[in-house]
């Protein structure tokens, strides 16, 4: 999965034990209602967000985890990939490009061809 957005929030590296580590970063999405999305970066993938800063356009790829305890579910979105962005990269999803900008000399209206119509 994949989602686009501009960075709001880069946490410090977390070691939770000598083997793993983890990351967090919260993006703000492009949605119609824009959200605040937190993603977690697991061990040696806590270095691709060094580089980046609060303002950078990016698209993150991630996946779901999932586990529970006593009873209850939490979900985690694990990035393992990200792709800085440009500001004007990619027109938006509503947007179409422009009509490419067509001359038609004057005379050209005038002159006589074999067309029956």
């Amino acid at each position: 999965m994949d989602i686009t957005g501009t960075i709001k929030l880069i946490k410090e590296e977390q070691v939770i034990t000598e083997t793993f580590t983890k990351r967090e970063f919260v993006i703000t999405t492009e949605d119609r209602y824009p959200q605040d999305i937190q993603f977690d970066l697991i061990k040696e993938k806590g270095a691709l967000i060094n580089g980046y800063n609060q303002g950078d356009r990016l698209k993150v790829f991630f996946e779901i985890r999932s586990r529970e305890y006593n009873g209850k579910y939490y979900n985690n979105l694990v990035a393992w990939k990200l792709e800085k962005l440009n500001a004007g990269n990619s027109p938006s999803a509503t947007q179409s490009p422009a009509p490419p900008n067509i001359e038609i000399p004057a005379d050209s209206a005038q002159q006589d061809d074999d067309l029956p119509f």
